[in-house]
């Protein structure tokens, strides 16, 4: 079983966000690895478990300090770590960066024929949740999204996906795309042997020269989308506290009550 999972370097959730040149601000001292990927990185090695041998390769695209996310997987458990770091990449839109990935898996899978590739449900800095797809078209693969289980067998990869009013059970030939959610499994954490391991372990470094991608196809030059303005959310103003002191329930029937909500 060889699988490659996808894992993105963002900011942290509780960071304070701002934009340059259309972009969301990155910086290395309050980044994190995506925390839904985690849900993809355990989904493989739950596989690679069960089947009893294999490889996991885990995979990110980003500048210098994006190395912390395939780091981080490397704590996890996976077997090899990817970073694809070219100033060409900035500013790519999902369908650039789908594109910059889909040459990484392609290279990784001439070397020897992946399984599956496997994202997370969304990335928390832009929660489009488009890249499973973009990716799966470029690459002319399978692809079963948003999987709430997910097993492989005999060839097939078959998912479990929970809608708001029903559960459907999918199945696609092999090799495929499969993106997990957060109810897929429970994310392992990292022992004391793997962090100190993934400090020595070897990443992978290529550059969009290595993947044999043209620079003029992907980057802000080539992007579909563009974030034409961005501002900070106004203060709230007009805040009304109340000091409870015995009536407060009484205080808050009659404000939802002045406003319509009750």
């Amino acid at each position: 079983m060889r699988i490659l999972v996808t894992v993105k370097f963002v900011p942290d959730l509780q960071s304070q966000r701002s934009f340059t040149d259309g972009a969301v601000t990155r910086t290395g001292d309050d980044g994190t690895m995506n925390e839904l990927d985690e849900n993809a990185v355990e989904a493989a090695l739950q596989l690679k478990e069960a089947a009893g041998e294999g490889e996991v390769y885990a995979l990110t695209v980003g500048g210098d300090d994006a190395v912390a996310a395939v780091r981080k997987a490397l704590q996890l458990g996976v077997d090899h770590a990817i970073h694809v770091c070219d100033a060409g990449i900035a500013g790519s839109d999902v369908f650039g960066t789908a594109a910059v990935i889909a040459a990484a898996v392609r290279k990784v899978h001439n070397e020897a024929p992946l399984d599956l590739v496997i994202t997370g449900m969304a990335a928390l800095d832009g929660l489009t949740s488009m890249l499973p797809t973009a990716l799966a078209a470029d690459l002319g693969w399978s692809q079963l999204t948003l999987a709430s289980g997910l097993t492989v067998e005999d060839g097939t990869a078959t998912i479990v996906r929970h809608l708001p009013d029903a559960h459907e059970t999918v199945a696609a030939p092999l090799p495929a795309v499969v993106s997990v959610t957060d109810e897929a499994n429970k994310p392992r954490y990292p022992n004391f042997k793997l962090i100190m391991a993934a400090r020595s372990k070897p990443v992978a470094t290529w550059t969009l020269a290595d993947l044999g991608v043209d620079a003029s196809s992907v980057g802000a030059g080539a992007a579909r989308t563009v974030v034409v303005d961005a501002s900070p959310r106004p203060p709230r103003e007009n805040r009304v506290t109340v000091t409870d002191t015995g009536e407060g329930g009484v205080a808050l029937a009659d404000f939802l009550i002045e406003k319509g909500l009750a």
